[in-house]
């Protein structure tokens, strides 16, 4: 419970699915008991009308049957309640209820009972007025400084001031620019009638001059008004305040000034008598109602505000005095005088809880019991501390980051893909230029063994892969514990079989120590001729079009694997690998090896990171153009509306055609920013195909570990998305300069060296491709990856195939640079000499 919870006097709910709004709900002695005290008057849209008198026995009672005095069904939808004088030759309250085409005024009266019932009470219609026009709202007071009577001011739904004299009507008037209607107040000290206008400024106009102002029956202009004949509505002053008003409150604690409130849908404004701002908050919450009333302070003025997350706040100027927690959001708010408690803050709901409360606090009266005072045995806690830091050390050592629970198989995830694929394809892009793109179904089974309740399973593919839903929820699991499955699918999804390829721009020799294998046996369902021609040569082709050419070797225990896009090399790659070793481990051989004795492609990897990292420039040089251009939008037309609205129309200046010409730019400028970051997408995706194969060329090149792999995987392919706030050039580059100062350093100075923490955009992918070049040489050197900085390998190897040594200091690597460039440059040559028999019946030469 809520310490600020409002402590509840008296509450009820109004009827079954009624309605209700701010004008529903009026507090005063409306049947002129004079006692003082308030009754709750509330009308709904549903028609009904009634009014209360609480009488808890006790603090936070219900609604008993008495405190219901009268309870009518008015037929129409009542849209406001307001008691004031509204009767000629009488002192007395009446009640006047406002429909949509009709204001009723009624007398409220009792009649003491002689029997257990109580007193009853009943309303007699004064009169009423059928509307011309549909209401909107309405106010009242003493228009034109009458005394001892209420004038009532109704305001239609398209913008007419309609004024009554009690029982006659005196006259109409429309505002002027009038779109729709806003919250309408009454100052009685300046004799004005203050709203805000669908232009979202505060109007002011004096009642004086909408009297005398030409009549408005209708709109349209009038032959008097032609020649002159009356006076044109003129605005009193006006406030610009920037937002739409919820509500007008006009306030005068004292004869010397009041105060104009306005509630708006972001801050609440207090107004001079002329439209100078007093003051103005900002709200933190959507405001739902308010309520100024007065404060104790001198000179000050408290305000009850009620907002969308079930709060009423309390200021005291702007300054915030009380914040109080209501069981329900009020769309009307009220302070009275009921049953002798004074300062009781009334609330409704549209929904019709109706809840009288006061401030106040919950008082705790929760007490600690008092705990057994003992004495410490110190050695006890001494032994006890030294086996418990001994578990802890034993736990991180043996299991990692995250402690492994003793059920291993209280959640268990498998996955499944369908060895075929669906018969109505379930893709999103039905074809990908000429083919058709197919879709596979993959069967996730979820086991437990324990009551998990709200289990969420994720699934990720890597583009251009696409999901039909990755998100999937499960009310009946929660643990604090996550489960990976990964699963393989089926290399037809994205590729199809092709015809092979004589030449080719990029080639990758991969080695093996068995004899070469029939690629029908690993690719069996990607035959597109006869058996003999599919031995020792087969095709691929990526849905797209891209061509991927693989030869195995008949002499020699080699493979290669050729195409016009390095990147596309990654995938034959990485499943020729994945199919020898199942089909090694079939034939129950275990010491099945792969190799790479080539040069690394780096060349072919920093021509796509540079692409990359072009577009990426590119897309922020085109955002920052798109912003200025957008600003220049908004600033022309913002100089275009003030010419617009001047009294005195002066030339555009060829305003109009610098709007049109910027428009056109913004647009444009759009339509290539949607395109870059579609270009960028996509180069992302090759760039991250072609890390794949950087990552395993150096695994199958060294021959490192699973772990090992991991690190490099972990730093290569830190980023699953790449935005123009952290790309993944300045991630990768952070990455490496940590492997490079912590398991690959050459000394303790390295590692003392501080990395900086912020990742900003780089000014070009100099220093990233120096770092990864810096990384295959130390690797080369006998450097061994690993996330302790307590290993110091020395590294005496030489780099097979041979990169060159990489410098460690400025002076180095500038003497070497030169040198590097040109061996990283014809490595192309070196890739294609590599000797690889083929059978000339295959029609593809070296």
């Amino acid at each position: 419970m809520s310490l600020f919870k409002a402590r509840d006097w008296w509450s009820t709910v109004l009827g079954e699915k009624e309605e209700f709004d701010q004008g529903c709900l009026c507090l005063a002695d409306v049947d002129n008991s004079g006692n003082g005290h308030d009754k709750i008057i509330v009308g709904s849209f549903m028609g009904y009308l009634r009014i209360f008198n609480p009488h808890p026995v006790k603090t936070g009672d219900g609604a008993q049957a008495e405190d219901l005095l009268l309870e009518v069904h008015l037929q129409d939808p009542i849209l406001q309640v307001e008691v004031g004088k509204f009767v000629s030759g009488s002192e007395l309250l009446h009640l006047a209820v406002l429909h949509s085409r009709k204001l009723c005024v009624y007398s409220v009266s009792g009649t003491l009972g002689n029997v257990e019932h109580g007193n009853q009470y009943q309303i007699k219609l004064m009169y009423e007025h059928n509307l011309q026009r549909t209401a909107c709202n309405m106010t009242y007071g003493s228009f034109g400084g009458v005394k001892g009577r209420d004038l009532i001011c109704i305001q239609s739904m398209d913008g007419m001031l309609m004024v009554f004299e009690q029982e006659s009507y005196a006259f109409g008037r429309f505002l002027p620019g009038s779109l729709l209607p806003g919250p309408l107040a009454y100052s009685s000290r300046t004799d004005s009638f203050i709203t805000v206008s669908s232009c979202r400024q505060v109007e002011s106009y004096k009642y004086e001059v909408l009297a005398f102002a030409t009549d408005a029956d209708k709109r349209q202009e009038t032959e008097q008004q032609k020649v002159g004949s009356g006076k044109r509505l003129v605005v009193d002053w006006t406030l610009n305040i920037g937002e739409q008003a919820l509500d007008i409150c006009i306030v005068s604690f004292n004869q010397s000034a009041s105060s104009v409130f306005v509630l708006g849908e972001r801050n609440f404004f207090c107004l001079k008598e002329n439209g100078q701002i007093r003051f103005m908050k900002k709200l933190e919450c959507s405001p739902s109602c308010f309520l100024p009333y007065c404060s104790v302070s001198e000179g000050t003025i408290n305000t009850l505000i009620g907002n969308h997350n079930n709060m009423l706040h309390i200021y005291q100027d702007v300054t915030l005095k009380w914040a109080t927690q209501l069981p329900h959001i009020p769309v009307a708010v009220r302070v009275g005088c009921l049953h002798d408690l004074k300062g009781v803050i009334i609330t409704l709901s549209d929904d019709g809880h109706l809840q009288c409360s006061y401030l106040g606090t919950d008082p705790s009266l929760f007490q600690a019991p008092k705990v057994e005072s003992r004495e410490l045995n110190y050695d006890e806690l001494d032994i006890e501390l030294k086996e418990l830091q001994k578990v802890i050390k034993d736990v991180n050592k043996s299991q990692g980051v995250w402690p492994m629970t003793e059920r291993e198989d209280d959640l268990n995830v498998f996955a499944v893909v369908s060895p075929n694929f669906d018969s109505v394809s379930q893709a999103t892009d039905a074809e990908v230029g000429t083919d058709p793109v197919p879709s596979v179904t993959v069967k996730v089974t979820l086991q437990n063994r324990v009551v998990l309740p709200k289990a969420k399973l994720s699934i990720y593919v890597q583009p251009p892969l696409e999901l039909t839903c990755d998100q999937f929820t499960f009310e009946f699991m929660s643990i604090p514990r996550v489960i990976q499955c990964k699963f393989r699918l089926p290399l037809k999804l994205i590729c199809l079989p092709g015809q092979p390829s004589k030449t080719a721009s990029h080639k990758l020799t991969i080695d093996t120590n068995k004899p070469p294998v029939s690629l029908l046996s690993l690719f069996p369902g990607f035959a597109s001729q006869s058996e003999d021609d599919q031995v020792n040569v087969m095709g691929f082709r990526f849905l797209g079009g891209f061509q991927v050419t693989l030869l195995a070797s008949k002499t020699s225990q080699r493979y290669r694997i050729q195409s016009e896009q390095f990147e596309d090399l990654w995938l034959i790659t990485n499943e020729l690998i994945l199919r020898l070793q199942e089909y090694f481990e079939k034939q129950g051989i275990k010491d099945f090896a792969c190799s790479f004795s080539g040069s690394m492609p780096l060349q072919e990897y920093f021509e796509l990171i540079d692409h990359h990292f072009e577009l990426r420039i590119h897309g922020e040089k085109l955002e920052e153009l798109l912003s200025e251009r957008a600003v220049q939008f908004r600033a022309i037309q913002r100089r275009l509306l003030t010419r617009f609205k001047d009294k005195t129309p002066a030339p555009l200046q060829h305003l109009d055609t610098l709007l049109d010409g910027t428009y056109k730019q913004v647009i444009a400028l759009a339509d290539a920013v949607k395109k870059n970051q579609g270009d960028l997408f996509q180069s992302f995706t090759r760039l991250k195909s072609a890390t794949h194969l950087v990552i395993l060329l150096i695994g199958l090149w060294q021959k490192l570990s699973a772990d090992q792999i991991a690190i490099l995987e972990a730093a290569f392919l830190p980023l699953q998305e790449d935005t123009q706030e952290l790309g993944w050039e300045e991630t990768v580059d952070a990455a490496i300069s940590h492997l490079l100062k912590t398991c690959l350093s050459k000394s303790s100075k390295e590692q003392a060296l501080n990395l900086n923490s912020q990742l900003d955009i780089p000014k070009d992918t100099s220093r990233l491709k120096k770092h990864i070049t810096l990384l295959c040489d130390r690797l080369a050197k006998g450097g061994r990856l690993c996330l302790s900085t307590d290993t110091a390998t020395p590294q005496t190897m030489v780099m097979p195939g041979g990169c060159t040594t990489i410098p460690e200091s400025d002076l180095e690597e500038r003497s070497v640079e030169q040198d590097s460039t040109e061996l990283f440059t014809n490595h192309r040559h070196l890739i294609t000499e590599t000797p690889m028999p083929v059978s000339p019946t295959q029609g593809v030469s070296e």
